[in-house]
């Protein structure tokens, strides 16, 4: 069985073999039914976000979109919802289930402990011996209950962070331009290499330090050479401390409401906020298929239901 999870920008597939990322990017018309052509024959349970991509008129319109694609080369694939089931057929709880599926997966080995995934676009913070609380949570209930930060290592614009910075003792305010992305920040700074900017750069350029140096010096409407090199970087910190800081509070406050004693980090930004929150990084208990949580969960949960356990 291969496990699958379908983004907005990215496909990810894990199978016994490991885990295989693909940008997906919907809202450009990703073409998602050739691509799991690759993996057609076998079976394969399926977990999705990317009915909130802005292509589709309604979540609705995008699970029918996805569920359609998906058939289309794996006839007999199963779909995980956020009532913690598997369906056949397009249904409302499909939508943005990917984070419940981690949960379900994890939490009968980790049920102390706060779950906090950071990918390309966004964070989840999921109490894990909250798991029947948690079932039915839309993303926007999520995002009031603070289990939900939409901000990721990756695709996040600069500027929805920080709203001015302080160069030579000035501060100075931003420009709203999708000039720079998270991506370049966490480059910069040595949070991620080149080979981690796996999506577009905002000038769809090179994803050198150099290069996003000079796109973080155009959040302040400069050129690297007036504003220099410690210019852009300090854009690059004043992004990161605004970032950290909201996930850093959504994640204690997740703790002290749930009493959960430790943290556990997945995603692309494990290994940062491990160290910055004292945490365990789950590749340290599954390996590289942390990178793919989702994907990996939904194939292990259906895995298990098959056995009977």
């Amino acid at each position: 069985m291969i496990g699958i999870d379908i983004g907005g920008a990215n496909l990810k597939i894990v199978d016994d073999t490991g885990v295989q990322i693909h940008y997906c990017p919907l809202w450009q018309g990703a073409p998602l039914a050739d691509l799991l052509e690759l993996y057609a024959g076998r079976p394969a349970a399926v977990v999705m976000s990317g009915e909130l991509a802005d292509c589709f008129a309604s979540k609705m319109d995008g699970i029918r979109w996805i569920v359609g694609a998906v058939q289309e080369a794996i006839p007999d694939a199963v779909f995980y919802g956020t009532d913690a089931l598997f369906h056949t057929r397009p249904d409302p709880s499909l939508a943005a289930a990917n984070w419940l599926v981690s949960a379900d997966y994890l939490r009968e080995d980790h049920a102390d402990a706060v779950l906090l995934d950071v990918g390309s676009t966004t964070a989840d913070i999921i109490p894990l011996n909250r798991f029947e609380d948690l079932k039915g949570l839309t993303d926007t209930r999520r995002l009031q209950e603070h289990y939900l930060v939409y901000t990721g290592m990756l695709r996040t614009n600069v500027a929805t962070l920080v709203s001015s910075v302080t160069l030579d003792g000035t501060p100075t305010p931003v420009s709203t331009e999708y000039f720079a992305a998270s991506a370049d920040a966490h480059l910069v700074l040595g949070h991620i290499s080149s080979g981690d900017y796996t999506c577009p750069a905002p000038d769809n350029g090179e994803k050198t330090p150099d290069a996003a140096l000079r796109r973080l010096a155009r959040v302040v409407c400069a050129d690297l050479d007036e504003i220099g090199r410690d210019g852009a970087l300090t854009v690059a910190r004043r992004f990161w401390d605004a970032q950290r800081t909201l996930i850093v509070r959504a994640v204690e406050d997740a703790m002290t409401r749930s009493g959960a004693g430790r943290l556990i980090t997945a995603g692309i930004g494990a290994d940062l906020f491990a160290c910055e929150l004292s945490g365990t990084t789950l590749d340290d208990v599954i390996g590289e298929v942390s990178d793919a949580l989702p994907a990996y969960a939904v194939r292990e949960v259906a895995l298990r239901r098959a056995g009977g356990t």
